[in-house]
Parts: C-alpha cells; structure tokens; sequence
C-alpha cells in the first residue's frame, strides 16, 4: 500500500520545504521536479498528491484529472492544492470542478495545520486500501467457493442424465430426475453469477464473439426459463423476425442478458400471467432490439434507478423482499454495456406490469452461416471412440464414464496424473477428459507430460473443472487443452466438441 505523499511544485521552494516538514514529522514524501516524473509516480501509486495553485497550468492539471479518471472503483486519490491567500482563480475553480476528492488550504499554511490534514488524509487513504484488499479477498473467496461449489454439482447432474438413460419410460423416475435437474440448473446459475460479479469488479471478463443465429440465443434462453414459467402457468409469445439474424456475440454472455430479464420478468408475474419476448432488427445501424414486456407487479418511479444495481433486491406489492441474490439484472446491464449496448425499464406503475429494452449493435454484416457439425463417435482410424476419464473424485469420474459409454464412447476412467499417463501409453485415447484440480499431478502438469509423447498432437484434450477464471482458461491453453469446460458440464458439449474434431480429421484426410 503506498503511502508516499507527491509534492508537485516545480518552481520556487515551496517543494524542498514541503519536503523537509514532512521528513520531520515522519510522514515519507516524494518530489517531482517536473510532469513526466509526476505522472510516473502516480503510476506507481501515492498516497496523496500535494500541489500549488501556480503549479496547475494546463498540462498539470490535465494530467491530474486523467489520473483521477482512470482510478479503479476502490479509490478516491486525495489531491491537496495550496491556493493563494483569498484568491478564487479560474485555475482554481477548475480544479474543483475537475478533481474530485480535492482539498485547499489558504497559504501561508501554519505547519502543525497541514501535518494534521496530512495525518487525516492518510487515515482516509487507509481506508480506501482496506476496502481494496476486502475486494481482492471477497474475489478470492468467490472463486474458491465456485470450485468447491461446482466439484459435486458435476456428479449429481452426471447421475441424473443417468437416470434417463436406464429408466426412459419410468414416471416415478422421471419425476425426481427432473426435479433434481431443476435445483442443480438453478444452483450452476447462482454459482455463474456469483462468479460473474467477482471477475467484472476485477476486470476479468473478456468478450469472446463468435457468429450465431438469434433463433439459437433465443431457443436457449427459452430452455432456461421455461420451466419456472410453466410452473407458474405463464404464457411467453416470442416474435422473432421471420428470416433468420445472424449475431456476432459472446454466445453465453448474450444468452445471461435475456436469460436473466426473461426470468425476472416471470419471478414476478403472477400465476396464469403472461410475458412477450420481441426482437427486432435494424439493418440502419446494425442494431438488435429485445423488448421483454409483462403483466406483473411494475415497477413504481423510485424504484427503476435501483434495480440494476448488484445485489439490489426490490420490493413486491405486499412489501416482502424477493427472492435471489439480486445479482440477475446488473449483471444483464454489464455485459449488454460490454458488447456496446443498453438495458433500460419502463413501467406505468405498481401493478402495471414492466417491460425491458435490450438494444444490441450486434448484428453480422454478411449474415454468412456456420453449421455446427453433428457429433460422431468414431475414432480417428474408424474404430469406437476412445475416452479416457482423469478425476481425483472417483464419483464424478465413474458416472462421467458411464454416461459416455450408454451414449456409444469406449471409456476409462482413472484417478491420478501418474494413472492418466500409463493408460495413455496403453489405450491410446482419442479424448481425454481431465479435471484441473487433482493432488500431487495436478492437470497442467499431466496435459504437458501427456503432450510431449509421440502421437499424443492427435488426442483432443478437454480440461473439466470448476475453475472458470480467464488465467485458469490460459494456463489450460498453455498446458496443451483444446478445450476448457466448466462444471457441471453437459454431455452434449462434449458429444459436440468430439464430433468437430473427428469431422475436421475427416476433411483432412480427404485432402
């Protein structure tokens, strides 16, 4: 944490004695004899900039204001600026206007009065640092939290698609498989969000866009949220242009924007209500607009400007909070922000219903297709699909093999990076699906020793784990993975990934 405060004041001695009282009373300070070396210091942090009114000539004050513009949320850089006695210059007022947490003393300043602004300041400072460190900790926390959270998430999802493959026609059983199917979506979806908040606060979410139909995104969002809809017998209409839009978009984020405001509409619609879901485009500007309209609660003025706020959980007509971590919609205003566009509500009233406006400029230029290949369970030379399995949770392990093998893969599963790397020697694996987080051997290591034996360039390497931060995702690619999954994973992003590699082996072998 650094508490150096900068003294800028190029000209006469207001530097060398500010310096020297501050020496004095133990407080550690830094001269900047010119702007170049103040805008290197404030890159390397500060506690406090102390500067002179004289000193504030448009560079100076340009370069104070980028600085101030530029700081993350947690800080609020405390500027003292030196003024003449009784003067209010137009340097001054623009410093007011311009630097935020600023503070002026009247010169000549009493020695004893700018140590205890000094003091005070830094204390303030402080505090600033603690809530910075409170953040990284709380990120820390959150990504541990999802990665434990996920670990048995991705079994009980395993065992229940399972469960469809043994009993297709046994209602008992579908009955539980679907129920526990719902709480373990709805408890990814608490976890994704969760995480969601602690890679925006530290800048860690990047776009990654790819060109997909709109009639994809919406038939997505339209199995995330239509269970709770049925359960509460709500009607969704969806119009969609009748010609197929191409998006380029990062295909999950895209689908949390109207996953997210489509389940909040219907979380308060009443029972029997109903919500409509319209989506037109503009070749003008190469916009998308989603209106999501319904007839539930509204919203009443006061409240429009809070919802989108994170963690904000409203009030319902009866007065009683509602449920979730009131995450849904800020997150739904981000990433829309991040691919260029907005999020606005508008409501008549309380019990006037709301409606949503998502507007995207998003649209493909050339609108050109890209088919995504079915998937084939056949190995490189023709022969069943060979998968080895690799996870410390032997649970997980075992139901993931037995999964692939109802649905056609010849599967193995082992324990350790030691046993991964025997039974690539023995079976020679066409996929290997390994978690990231095992003991001893951990992933990366196993992926890079798995990498470096003849043949091994062939083997489509997926990384299964419940880490999904961008530097996890990059220290996968360095490793050798083809692919990063997160748990819970579905077996039909598997299916999909292993049908695209063998397609492409197959367009390679025709050349």
């Amino acid at each position: 944490m650094e508490t150096r405060i900068l003294i800028y004041a190029p000209t006469g001695q207001d530097a060398p004695l500010a310096a020297k009282v501050l020496a004095l009373a133990a407080i550690d300070s830094q001269v900047c004899a010119n702007l170049a070396q103040l805008e290197e210091e404030l890159e390397r942090g500060a506690g406090a900039v102390l500067t002179v009114e004289e000193a504030l000539a448009p560079g100076a004050l340009q370069l104070l204001q980028s600085c101030v513009a530029r700081q993350p949320d947690w800080s609020d850089l405390p500027i003292i600026l030196l003024t003449h006695n009784g003067a209010d210059s137009a340097v001054v007022r623009r410093a007011i206007t311009g630097l935020g947490n600023l503070s002026l003393m009247e010169r000549p300043v009493r020695t004893l009065t700018l140590i205890t602004a000094l003091h005070s300041t830094l204390r303030a400072r402080n505090k600033q640092y603690q809530v910075r460190e409170a953040a990284r900790r709380k990120d820390e926390f959150l990504a541990s939290l999802g990665h434990e959270l996920r670990n048995p998430l991705a079994p009980i999802r395993t065992s229940v698609s399972l469960l469809t493959h043994l009993y297709p026609e046994a209602a008992p059983v579908a009955r539980i498989r679907d129920m526990v199917e719902r709480q373990v979506r709805l408890l990814t979806r608490l976890v994704d969000d969760l995480l969601d908040v602690s890679r925006i606060t530290s800048g860690k979410i990047k776009l990654q866009p790819q060109l997909v139909s709109l009639s994809s995104v919406m038939s997505h969002v339209a199995e995330l949220c239509q269970q709770a809809a049925d359960a509460k017998r709500i009607h969704i209409a969806w119009q969609l242009p009748p010609s197929e839009i191409m998006l380029n978009v990062d295909y999950a984020r895209v689908v949390q924007i109207y996953a997210n405001i489509l389940s909040n509409a219907v979380k308060f619609t009443p029972q029997g209500g109903h919500v409509l879901v319209k989506a037109v485009a503009s070749a003008d500007d190469g916009a998308l607009q989603v209106t999501i309209r319904d007839n539930g609660i509204g919203l009443d003025a006061d409240t429009i400007p809070r919802i989108f706020r994170m963690f904000e959980q409203s009030n319902t007509v009866s007065g009683q909070f509602s449920s979730g971590l009131g995450i849904g919609l800020s997150l739904a205003r981000e990433f829309a922000e991040m691919h260029g566009g907005t999020v606005d509500a508008h409501s008549a009233g309380l019990g006037q219903g709301s409606e949503f406006v998502i507007r995207l400029p998003v649209l493909d230029s050339d609108g050109a297709r890209h088919p995504v290949p079915l998937a084939q369970h056949a190995g490189h030379d023709g022969r069943k699909m060979q998968v080895l399995v690799v996870d410390d949770n032997q649970d997980a392990a075992d139901s993931l093999a037995a999964l692939l093998e109802i649905d056609g893969f010849d599967v193995r599963a082992v324990y350790d990076g030691p046993a991964a790397i025997a039974a690539v020697e023995t079976l020679a694996p066409d996929m290997i699906i390994m978690d990231l987080g095992m003991p001893g051997m951990d992933g990366y290591e196993t992926a890079r020793a798995i990498r470096q034996r003849p043949g091994a360039e062939r083997i489509l390497l997926l990384a299964l784990t419940g880490w999904g931060q961008s530097d996890a995702r990059r220290r996968t690619a360095e490793a050798g993975f083809d692919h990063h999954l997160v748990k819970p994973v579905e077996l039909e992003q598997i299916v999909r990934l292993a049908g695209a590699r063998h397609n492409r082996e197959q367009v390679q072998a025709a050349r």
